[in-house]
């Protein structure tokens, strides 16, 4: 039984109405409905094409075509036909978005080597490395954007972001519907998958007022390929529109996602020969579960010397000898196995419960002087737990509040077009988190059989005591932004924006509550700084357009449950420290371009972008690096029948902190002892310390493949049926950052067929098709020579749809 109780809440009792400022606005200037249509309708596209106005970058609703930055959005339509289950899947549509493994939890997307944030609807949400899976079967559309947020958005990560617009968000066309319309499916798969759907929407009057309605539910009882590993979900959206007068539209809805399920770390005891052939080291762990309880207690592990000497290693300076392992460290009964995928480090017993509400209210006014008058108000909770037998347990009890206000207008002459907007915004977060990991041994574990007292530890989250970090606190943002966009009709095009942030930060420390007792320390800290943004492009008159981006951006600088702690405002003299907040920079060059009638698009973009303050450094969560790469992306519409597209990324990610420090700190691996002659020697303790870093390219962020070329294409025979393929196509790259486990390069292929009647739809997708074998690093700055995750082996998966 676990000691968290997890709160149990009804989403629409929980709506709550935001009061807003009524001031003149009217939109002036849109493009002739005859250009639109002309852009954005393309037979058999899928929504693929960039002509469509996208808002989640800078807000003008310029389209991707238009905007000089680096951007792909993905339709509900590429999702629906290529099957997109989770955001790793998203790297054969969109350059620059693999994503490293975060325990086997698909939470945010990695962006250009970097973790990077999640908007919904255009609004930042609280932190989500690995909390629980971004529901991605739920989305209309999926936008994502490489390098920091325009400063319209507010303090935001180097890399990018994912910008998730709700199945629900479909409620601001459901007013035009003439009728009701709406479906059900039913997803089927390997490993007992199983998620059924509904929804509806359409139009409605409240009195004699215009409205449109759109509710979205999903059901998910799916078992796993890993084994002790399942998945339990629920998502319910929302969404309403309502024309209360001819100037004032107000826009409303909810999401709610309870989720259960487990991270899986996937392989330990890794070597290159377990990599390369799949032998592993087995043998059993020596007991010190000395009050026979089943559970080695923190205690148990304290009272004993199980490391000896073998804490803190300098690689290639001082390396662990056979002497030194402990008695206690060194395994019993040790053979080798081949070992299977599915075979991980997961108990049964382990949970990772998380249940998220997400609340808005909009209210829009337009007026007859050319003013738009926008005030968002957005609410976000998540309760968390997170528990592991290897040793590792955590919980967050979190929630932010934002209300924005955008003042919008526009003037247009013969030759010219100037869009401006300024917004003040205040967002509130409320933050209670813990931690628990000293004694977190991934090697004791012998994952050809269960685990038992021999590697369950007792979890600070089950005893609520013997945490390693435990804040409780809070933090508000006061910002106001400004952007113009400024288009001339000779093609040349200027986006400046400007952006000022103070941040007030509360935090305590429950010393009480932590492992080895302390004092209950509190502190508060107010941070400020500038973001700004510069970019120009041209539109020549052969449908390229060249551009150059410049930006700064603050960046503030929360942990996995949004928490800032104590140790981020004082250092350990006691002296204030700057640890929360820094600013990001970024560099980009690019040409796009649109030809054959609109039916084909290309981008190419070059950049690098970095955040260097040293002391601001959360190596799980917004890290300090330097960025540099290539992307380049291709989508065509060849015919009625045939779209294709590709991308190319060329990447490297430099640790900053690692450089300028010489050193990077992580458990050490069989591969990185390179003194042990036999590795079962240590696999029952742990083996921690700096890997030392002499050079730029040894300061290489792992688990990143350097070049990624991805090819995705569907035909449709005309006759309602259809087909699609995509391509992923990987460097080998390390597993950690001491560079000793090489992951090897690898061709993931996805194929499948799909076929539409009148009211209903069937589709049927094979994922892995030549069963691949490849793997994704798991935490390489910190983890990476102990543990890797074996990605899935080839598997199908089954969608059938009625609509009504």
């Amino acid at each position: 039984m676990k000691n968290k109780t997890f709160k149990s809440s009804s989403v629409a009792t929980a709506v709550a109405i935001g009061l807003a400022v009524f001031l003149p606005s009217q939109v002036l200037a849109q493009e002739s409905e005859e250009e639109s249509v002309e852009r954005i309708q393309v037979t058999g596209s899928l929504g693929s094409l960039p002509g469509q106005d996208v808002e989640a970058v800078f807000g003008f609703g310029k389209s991707i075509l238009e905007t000089p930055r680096s951007a792909s959005t993905i339709s509900q339509e590429q999702l629906e036909r290529f099957s997109v289950s989770d955001i790793d899947e998203l790297v054969a549509f969109a350059p620059g978005t693999f994503t490293q493994s975060f325990f086997g939890v698909a939470g945010s997307l990695d962006v250009r080597g970097t973790p990077g944030e999640t908007y919904f609807r255009g609004v930042k949400r609280l932190d989500n490395p690995g909390n629980y899976p971004t529901p991605i079967g739920a989305s209309s559309r999926i936008d994502i954007v490489r390098g920091p947020a325009s400063p319209i958005y507010g303090p935001a990560k180097i890399g990018g972001y994912l910008n998730f617009n709700p199945k629900s968000a479909r409620a601001s066309g459901g007013q035009y519907l003439d009728e009701n319309e709406g479906a059900f499916s039913y997803t089927l798969g390997s490993w007992d998958k199983s998620i059924m759907t509904a929804e509806v929407g359409g139009p409605g009057k409240i009195g004699d007022k215009e409205m449109g309605f759109y509710l979205y539910g999903e059901v998910e009882n799916s078992g796993s390929y890993y084994d002790n590993t399942d998945t339990d979900q629920t998502v319910l959206q929302a969404s309403f529109n309502i024309d209360v007068t001819d100037n004032v539209l107000v826009e409303f809805g909810a999401m709610y996602h309870d989720y259960d399920g487990n991270q899986v770390a996937g392989w330990n005891r890794l070597t290159q020969d377990l990599v390369d052939n799949g032998t592993y080291v087995t043998g059993t762990a020596k007991s010190l579960d000395t009050s026979g309880d089943g559970l080695i207690s923190h205690d148990e592990y304290g009272a004993v010397n199980i490391g000896g000497n073998s804490f803190f290693y300098l690689p290639g300076i001082v390396d662990f000898t056979d002497d030194e392992a402990t008695d206690l460290m060194q395994l019993e009964n040790v053979g080798t196995a081949k070992l299977k995928g599915n075979q991980v480090l997961v108990a049964p017993e382990d949970v990772l419960q998380n249940e998220v509400e997400t609340l808005y209210f909009d209210i829009t006014y337009f007026s007859e002087n050319g003013w738009e008058i926008k005030n968002q108000l957005f609410y976000e909770a998540y309760d968390n737990l997170n528990e592991n037998a290897y040793g590792f347990s955590q919980f967050h009890d979190s929630s932010v509040i934002e209300n924005k206000l955008i003042f919008s207008n526009e003037w247009e002459t013969d030759s010219f077009l100037a869009q401006l907007q300024v917004s003040p915004s205040i967002r509130h977060t409320q933050f209670l988190h813990g931690d628990d990991f000293t004694y977190e041994y991934f090697n004791r574990r012998d994952l050809t059989g269960p685990s038992t007292a021999l590697d369950k530890r007792q979890l600070a989250t089950s005893i609520n005591a013997n945490y390693d970090n435990y804040d409780k606190g809070n933090y508000t943002d006061l910002g106001i932004a400004a952007m113009t966009d400024l288009t001339w009709d000779f093609g040349l095009n200027i986006v400046l924006g400007l952006r000022y942030d103070s941040i007030d930060i509360e935090t305590t420390s429950r010393g009480d509550l932590l492992l080895g007792g302390g004092e209950v320390l509190s502190t508060s800290r107010t941070e400020s700084g500038v973001s700004w943004n510069t970019s120009i492009s041209f539109k020549t008159p052969i449908g390229l357009i060249p551009y150059i981006t410049a930006a700064e951006q603050a960046t503030l600088v929360a942990g996995q449950g949004a928490e800032i702690g104590y140790g981020q405002l004082i250092d350990d003299d006691g002296n204030p420290y700057n640890g929360a907040f820094d600013t990001s920079e970024l560099i980009e060059y690019g040409i796009k371009g649109s030809f054959l009638d609109d039916s084909l698009y290309f981008a190419l973009s070059v950049y690098e972008q970095e955040r260097s303050d040293f002391n601001a450094q959360a190596i799980v969560t917004n890290s300090t690096t330097e960025n540099k790469g290539t992307e380049f992306e291709l989508r065509w519409v060849i015919n009625d029948n045939l779209v294709i597209g590709a991308g190319y990324t060329n990447i490297k990610v430099y640790n900053l902190t690692a450089l300028e420090n010489g050193s990077q700190f992580g458990f050490l691996g069989a591969e990185d002892l390179t003194l042990l002659t036999d590795p079962s020697l240590m696999y029952g303790g742990n083996v921690i310390g700096l890997n030392w870093v002499g050079s730029k390219e040894e300061s290489r962020k792992a688990g990143i493949p350097e070049n990624i070329y991805t090819l995705n294409a569907t035909y449709d025979f005309q006759n309602g049926f259809a087909a699609n393929a995509s391509v992923v196509k990987a460097d080998e790259t390390f597993s950690s950052f001491s560079q000793v486990v090489t992951l090897p390069s690898y061709t993931l292929i996805n194929a499948g067929v799909f076929y539409e009647a009148e009211s209903w739809t069937a589709s049927l997708n094979i994922k892995n098709l030549t069963d691949e074998k490849y793997y994704r690093a798991n935490f390489p700055d910190l983890f990476g020579a102990q543990i890797v995750l074996p990605e899935l082996p080839r598997h199908y998966q089954a969608k059938f749809t009625y609509k009504f």
